[in-house]
C-alpha cells in the first residue's frame, strides 16, 4: 500500500469533486468515502478537499458572472449613494457577506476537529442519511413561494448557519443551505442559486487558506496532482451547475434524497462488516 495519492487517483477525485460539489449529496463525504478504495488506500485529507474546491468555485464565478457583477456593482454603488441602498441586489450582497461569517468563525474554532475525528466514516454515513431525510421533508412541506429579492436579514443569518453545518462531512454545503431555504419557504431554484452565491467567499477563503498553510509541506497528495484535480473539478463542475438547475426546476430534490440514504446505508454496512475502517 502506498502512503500517497497518485496523479491518476487525484484526477479521479477531482472528477468526483466536480460531479458532487453542487449537488446536495456532500462532495467532502464522497472524497472521504472513496479514500479507502483508492489503490493507495489513502484519505486525501481535508486540506486537499478544500483546495480542490477552488476549482468548482471558479466554475460558479464563471456561470454566475453576470449575477455576481450586478450584485457587486450595486453593493459598491450603495457605499457612496444612499439612494440605492434599498436595492434588492445591495441587500443580497450584504447578506452573502453576513452569511459567510458563521462558517468562517466555526471553521477556525473547530479546525482540529474538522480535520480529525469529524472525518470518522460513521459520522459521515449518519449525516448523509439524516440530512438527506431532512432535505426530503423540506422539499415536501416547503411553501416554495419566496424569491431571492424578498430575502430578509433573519433569513440570511439562518442560511449562513445552515451552510456552516457542512463543516461536518456528509451534511453538504449546498444541501444544508437548500434545506434551510426550502423550510423558510423559498423556491427550489432560489434556494439553489443562493447556495451557490453564498458558498463563494467561504469556499475560496478556505481553499486559499489551506493552500497557504500546506505550501511546502509534504502531504498525501502532491501540489501538482492537487492542481490537476482542481482543474478537472472546474471543467466538470461547470457542466453540473447547468444540469442541476434544470433538474431542480422540474423534478425537485427527491432523487438526491434517495441517493444519500442508499449511500449512507451502504457505507454503514461496509463499516459493520469490517470492509472499511472508520478512520
Amino acid at each position: 500500500m502506498s502512503s500517497s495519492v497518485g496523479w491518476g487517483e487525484a484526477a479521479f477525485l477531482g472528477l468526483i469533486q466536480g460531479l458532487t460539489e453542487f449537488l446536495p449529496v456532500s462532495s467532502s463525504a464522497h472524497l472521504r468515502i472513496l479514500g479507502p478504495f483508492l489503490p493507495s488506500g489513502t484519505d486525501a485529507g481535508a486540506a486537499f478537499t478544500a483546495i480542490v474546491q477552488i476549482g468548482t468555485e471558479l466554475a460558479v464565478l464563471l456561470y454566475f458572472r453576470k449575477d455576481i457583477y450586478r450584485i457587486a456593482a450595486a453593493w459598491i454603488t450603495a457605499l457612496f449613494n444612499p439612494a440605492v441602498r434599498n436595492d434588492p441586489d445591495v441587500r443580497l450582497g450584504w447578506l452573502v457577506i453576513l452569511g459567510s461569517f458563521p462558517i468562517a468563525i466555526l471553521g477556525l474554532l473547530f479546525q482540529n476537529a474538522i480535520e480529525t475525528y469529524l472525518r470518522n466514516l460513521y459520522i459521515t454515513a449518519t449525516m448523509l442519511i439524516v440530512f438527506g431525510l431532512i432535505l426530503g421533508l423540506a422539499d415536501k412541506v416547503g411553501k416554495q413561494t419566496i424569491t431571492l429579492d424578498k430575502m430578509t436579514w433573519r433569513d440570511g443569518i439562518i442560511f449562513g448557519f445552515a451552510q456552516a453545518m457542512a463543516l461536518i462531512p456528509g451534511v453538504s454545503r449546498s444541501g444544508g443551505t437548500i434545506t434551510a431555504g426550502l423550510l423558510m419557504g423559498y423556491t427550489r431554484e432560489a434556494a439553489a442559486r443562493y447556495s451557490f452565491l453564498l458558498a463563494i467567499p467561504a469556499v475560496l477563503a478556505s481553499g486559499f487558506y489551506q493552500l497557504y498553510k500546506s505550501w511546502g509541506v509534504e502531504g498525501p497528495v502532491s501540489h501538482g496532482a492537487t492542481a490537476l484535480a482542481a482543474g478537472i473539478s472546474f471543467v466538470v463542475g461547470y457542466g453540473v451547475i447547468v444540469v442541476f438547475l434544470r433538474i431542480v426546476s422540474s423534478k425537485g430534490y427527491w432523487p438526491f434524497v434517495i441517493y444519500r440514504v442508499i449511500l449512507g446505508m451502504g457505507v454503514l454496512a461496509l463499516l459493520m462488516l469490517g470492509i472499511i475502517a472508520p478512520h
